[in-house]
């Protein structure tokens, strides 16, 4: 049986909505109401089944972050994008298995391309991470090739310029989870202290629907750190902690009696950790509680 050739784009889409929105379930929602579209289009009428559904999902993307807007500022506390758990035999991942990297699905990279305005953000991924050409990201986002360079231009100096000047492997950044998670356990400060650089900042996305110590972020390793251990001091019975693979990179999730309740996650520069983002929030995390497995 002879398959659907929009599958073999499903995988592409679905990064790219990813990336865009932050939110999984609205990709594959993105990647669906796509899917509807082109069966509903005559296909004599498509030149370029890659381009043609590429700019279908670029619209609606777009739009959807259009209307999110007043959603966005209205958000209580801070707001992170939603995670994927990457791990082997994630449900949620097998969409990005074909195109998978690290660093432009990682949370801290997320997070930059949330400072970008919607087009440029567009612009820069079609570009800089799926290879487009100039002529096609001008036709997929209806501006000129010169308008789409200069787009470009500016989205990667901000991205560039705001990046971690040296990012750790992912290797040592694992170890440095390990190490973090080990104070933790043992309520080490010090041993958190050595952990945390001195300008480190600690976000935690509870949505106004968690009761969390901060609404703002909390900045600087001594106040990082007291918070932490003050934090663990008041750990509820039940709760376990784990390292997986969140967003191609090891995370810390914390369950309470087998029920997902946060997912910390470290950006680590050199020898230190630069920023710890946590999300708590419920309907961040509910997909996570349907996808992974005990």
């Amino acid at each position: 049986m002879q398959s659907d050739p929009f599958e073999e784009y499903r995988s592409l889409l679905f990064a790219i909505a990813y990336r865009m929105l932050g939110r999984p379930m609205e990709a594959e929602d993105i990647v669906q109401e796509a899917y509807l579209r082109y069966r509903a289009t005559p296909p004599e009428s498509i030149r370029t089944l890659k381009s043609f559904l590429t700019t279908i999902v670029h619209h609606l993307c777009i739009d959807h972050l259009r209307s999110a807007q007043v959603q966005r500022e209205n958000y209580v506390g801070p707001w992170l994008p939603e995670p994927l758990i990457t791990s082997d035999g994630a449900a949620l991942m097998s969409p990005l298995h074909q195109i998978m990297d690290e660093e432009s699905i990682s949370m801290a990279f997320l997070v930059l391309l949330e400072s970008l305005s919607p087009l440029e953000r567009a612009v820069f991924l079609l570009r800089e991470v799926f290879d487009y050409e100039y002529a096609e990201i001008a036709q997929i986002t209806g501006r000129d090739e010169v308008a789409c360079r200069q787009l470009f231009s500016r989205a990667k100096k901000h991205i560039s310029n705001n990046r971690p000047r040296f990012p750790a492997s992912p290797e040592a950044h694992a170890k440095m989870v390990g190490r973090f998670l080990e104070a933790c356990i043992a309520g080490d400060i010090d041993g958190l202290m050595n952990l945390l650089a001195e300008d480190v900042t600690a976000w935690i996305d509870g949505g106004g629907k968690v009761s969390v110590s901060a609404s703002q972020p909390v900045q600087g390793r001594d106040k990082v750190a007291r918070g932490i251990i003050r934090h663990l001091s008041r750990t509820p019975e039940g709760m376990t902690a784990e390292v997986i693979e969140a967003n191609g990179l090891a995370a810390v999730l914390v369950r309470v009696k087998g029920q997902i309740a946060s997912l910390l996650m470290l950006e680590v520069e050199g020898d230190f950790i630069r920023t710890m983002r946590t999300i708590v929030n419920p309907d961040k995390l509910a997909h996570l509680n349907l996808s992974s497995t005990n």
